[in-house]
């Protein structure tokens, strides 16, 4: 038998054009002399449906499709969708369906409803309490669903499930287990999945194919790698990353050890009542694509990705970008003429008085070798205006970070006017070190449609502006932006650390408190000065009303300000420090 792995990009809503999309991919797999093909999780509705999943009609447009669908395949599938539960419980089931010969054949519905991070299932789906196989060209197949197979301890930092619906299938005696899954990507979690696969073959000595989504939702990127392996925990097969593929894995049946050597097992089951012979393992042959596993490869991959997707799905085709001369911008702007083209690419430099020649310079440097559209708006007029405006309310108040921050928000009107004007997509350039201390202006530089780079710390942005340029051969960002001290230029002489610590140490300590979840004193341990620990705790947390009003941002590591941080804006816990000065490590800022 060949099994076909339909590693498609779906649209959350886009019932028709899913549906579409795994009715090409199979007529390929048929035409390919595929017997079977296996589809992601929830592949008619698009995932993640979210709220959707409240309307009674999007809930029937999955069903009439997933009907009309049945009818239409060439060949057998496995195709996520939506299930109605017309038992107690919560109306919905997040399920896939085996199609075969236009009937629904079977339904499996989803056991494991995560609630952590990004995820929130249980608000929608009723878990299952069936777990049977299907039988398809004599094999029987054990079907699951996404983190129905997320159940070692030993390998997850979460708390393990009480329900392990593998071992419940592994139980009814399989051949093969299928594993269709939405699995999110973050820096790094590739090689989880590899490992917790592998190390699920082994413990049920059973073959899993899973098969991942691929694409941009939201603020979600799914990285595809679909893969096939033994139950050895080898690897036999596996699909492009960041992008769909169609690949195929050769299941047959091999003889074991003693039907190689003679045949007097099975004598001897003939003779003994009630005994059995255990089947005969799969033979399991397919082809393997190149991936990377440099975290910095795959974080501009999936950048890219999520920021082409997210514009074509909301309906953009072109972006708009404040060019400050800063790696921020660069960065953003280099990633968005990967995902649309650099014809499809605005660049607008915007100078005050404090504006140092050479921003304007790496500004229009970066433009040219981008080749984008570009030009120049000095925003001096405006400052001038609103001097004038506010001097009457400000009369007898000395110059402060109003005035700072008014430039920003200038800036933030002419990149909105543009996308009025032009209907292009105004891109944030602002950093996850930024976000997250509130180094940022409301409606200033936090405006946009989209905020690329804002899940990457200060220090990663350096090292993709780096690998952007080792990549293209040439430096595409000007050296001279990666090399200068960064700035807000807002005020002379200014530099960002005046008021942050180095990024290095804000990094670090912004990743063991968020990402980490460690405790203040945990962090101080790592060798931090407490006094540094607990002022950038305290800004993180009363910073939250900022990030609320930010514009969504694309997910690349394992926690990000986004959908997935649930943290109240009007709360007054504060979380200290008490660990004593001297366990901190000397020289550390």
């Amino acid at each position: 038998m060949k099994i076909a792995l339909g590693q498609i990009n779906t649209t959350v809503g886009d019932i028709t054009g899913n549906a579409d999309r795994m009715l090409e991919f199979a007529n390929r797999a048929r035409d390919a002399g595929a017997d079977l093909i296996v589809f992601p999780e929830l592949a008619v509705a698009g995932y993640p449906p979210l709220d959707l999943l409240l309307k009674d009609s999007f809930i029937q447009a999955n069903l009439e499709r997933l009907h009309r669908l049945k009818e239409r395949l060439p060949i057998a599938a496995i195709v996520g969708f939506v299930d109605v539960n017309h038992g107690k419980g919560r109306h919905l089931f997040n399920a896939c369906a085996f199609l075969e010969g236009g009937a629904i054949k079977a339904v499996q519905h989803k056991t494991l409803l995560p609630t952590y991070d990004v995820f929130d299932e249980d608000r929608y789906f009723q878990p299952a309490t069936q777990h049977t196989p299907i039988q398809y060209k004599d094999i029987s197949i054990g079907l699951s669903i996404c983190e129905d197979i997320w159940t070692r301890g030993d390998i997850l930092e979460k708390l393990s499930y009480q329900i392990d619906p593998l071992q419940l299938l592994s139980e009814k005696k399989p051949e093969l287990l299928i594993n269709v899954s939405a699995s999110p990507f973050a820096v790094g979690k590739e090689h989880i999945r590899l490992e917790l696969v592998k190390e699920q073959t082994r413990r049920h000595k059973l073959p899993m194919i899973y098969v991942n989504s691929v694409g941009g939702n939201d603020q979600l990127i799914f990285d595809g790698r679909s893969f096939v392996m033994n139950e050895k925990g080898e690897l036999i097969a596996m699909a492009k990353a960041f992008e769909e593929d169609l690949i195929y894995v050769e299941v047959g049946q091999k003889e074991t050890e003693a039907e190689k050597t003679s045949k007097v097992k099975e004598t001897e089951a003939k003779i003994a009542p009630g005994r059995t012979i255990k089947e005969s393992a799969l033979k399991l042959k397919g082809t393997i694509a190149e991936f990377s596993s440099d975290r910095t490869v795959n974080t501009l991959s999936a950048l890219v990705l999520g920021t082409r997707d997210y514009m074509r799905k909301c309906g953009f085709k072109r972006a708009v970008i404040g060019l400050s001369g800063g790696i921020d911008s660069a960065v953003t702007a280099a990633i968005a003429v990967k995902a649309v083209g650099k014809e499809n690419v605005m660049g607008i430099a915007m100078p005050s008085p404090f504006s140092s020649q050479h921003s304007i310079d790496d500004a229009k440097d970066l433009a040219e070798k981008l080749g984008i559209e570009f030009h120049i708006v000095p925003i001096e007029p405006a400052m001038k205006a609103y001097d004038t405006m506010l001097s009457p309310l400000f009369e007898g108040r000395e110059r402060d970070v109003t005035e700072e921050n008014i430039q920003a928000r200038i800036r933030g009107a002419i990149l909105m006017a543009a996308s009025n004007k032009f209907g292009h997509l105004v891109l944030a350039t602002g950093n996850k070190s930024e976000l997250a201390v509130g180094y940022c202006t409301l409606y200033g530089d936090m405006c946009g449609g989209l905020a690329v780079i804002s899940d990457l710390p200060k220090m990663m942005v350096y090292d993709v502006a780096r690998y952007i340029n080792e990549e293209a051969g040439k430096p595409i960002i000007p050296v001279s932006t990666i090399d200068k001290p960064p700035s807000a230029e807002l005020r002379p002489n200014q530099l960002d650390q005046d008021s942050l610590p180095p990024y290095v140490i804000l990094d670090g300590i912004l990743h063991a408190y968020v990402e980490q979840r460690r405790k203040p004193d945990e962090i101080i341990r790592l060798g931090y000065r407490p006094e540094v620990v607990q002022d950038v705790i305290n800004r993180i947390d009363r910073n939250e009303y900022k990030r609320k009003q930010a514009a969504p941002g694309l997910k690349v590591s394992s926690r990000a300000f986004g959908m997935g941080w649930r943290m109240p804006i009007a709360q007054r816990f504060q979380e200290k420090a008490t660990a004593p000065t001297s366990h901190a490590a000397s020289g550390s800022a």
